[in-house]
């Protein structure tokens, strides 16, 4: 009987999930579920090939994505101004490493997407393949 009930304890640690701790809650950026698949080598996207570059897609998640070239990755992160309500002026701009809340003007660091306001940018996960990047949520 002790065999069984340790074998019932034991395997949900074993079988249990994790999310290596990728938390991407946001109550002003709507939670939005979708893959894009880039190919670096045509035009519009071959400035992800140089370190600290990055590209504005939009229409994807709430206000776009941008993608931007750390050096050691590609990080993803959503457009909307992560700490206002979606609007007219809630879709952020590129400034070199940085990205521009139009409605505040509080900067994002594109490497980590932290500002000084409460929320971060909204990251998405990046595979990389090659010459081919997945952002997905």
């Amino acid at each position: 009987m002790k065999k069984i009930l340790l074998l019932f304890v034991a395997v949900p640690f074993f079988f249990s999930c994790s999310d290596s701790g990728f938390d991407n809650t946001n109550p002003f950026v709507p939670n939005y579920t979708f893959t894009i698949d880039i190919n670096m080598n045509l035009p519009a996207s071959s400035n992800l090939k140089y370190v600290s570059n990055s590209v504005y897609y939009p229409g994807i998640g709430a206000r776009g994505i941008i993608i931007f070239n750390s050096g050691s990755g590609y990080n993803a992160f959503d457009a909307a101004c992560p700490n206002q309500a979606i609007s007219s002026c809630s879709t952020m701009t590129i400034n070199g490493i940085n990205a521009v809340c139009a409605c505040d003007t509080e900067e994002y660091s594109l490497f980590t997407g932290q500002g000084t306001l409460k929320y971060p940018m909204k990251q998405y996960r990046v595979q990389v393949n090659g010459t081919s990047l997945r952002v997905y949520n």
